[in-house]
């Protein structure tokens, strides 16, 4: 899964990415210079709190937060102040149709896979 994300870790300032479903479980994580601990969080209060959100950008003191809801949760990645979020958007509308949960065919086009 880390193949998926190369694109948006090879933009300059980027800290860290997670991916949590939607019941609040971490689906991937990597983070750098980040305390760790991430793991023993609840996160379904904050994944409450996204309901109907597609897409925020979080500006703190330090850094910044960009949050977007993809087919399977949401992808939150960590950022520092100066990273142009053009270009996260950008990498993020790409990212998301590799991130569609897989559909069974339907008829007869499930014996005639490609």
């Amino acid at each position: 899964m880390r193949d998926l994300f190369n694109d948006i870790f090879n933009i300059e300032g980027v800290k860290g990415l997670m991916l949590l479903s939607f019941t609040g479980d971490i689906i991937f994580k990597e983070l750098h210079a980040v305390h760790e601990g991430v793991e023993n969080r609840d996160w379904r209060l904050f994944i409450e709190s996204l309901a109907g959100m597609r897409e925020s950008d979080l500006i703190f003191e330090k850094g910044r937060l960009y949050i977007r809801r993809t087919d399977i949760g949401y992808l939150v990645v960590l950022m520092g102040s100066f990273v142009p979020i053009a270009m996260m958007r950008l990498q993020c509308d790409i990212l998301l149709s590799s991130l569609k949960p897989a559909k069974a065919p339907k008829g007869i086009r499930r014996f005639f896979k490609k």
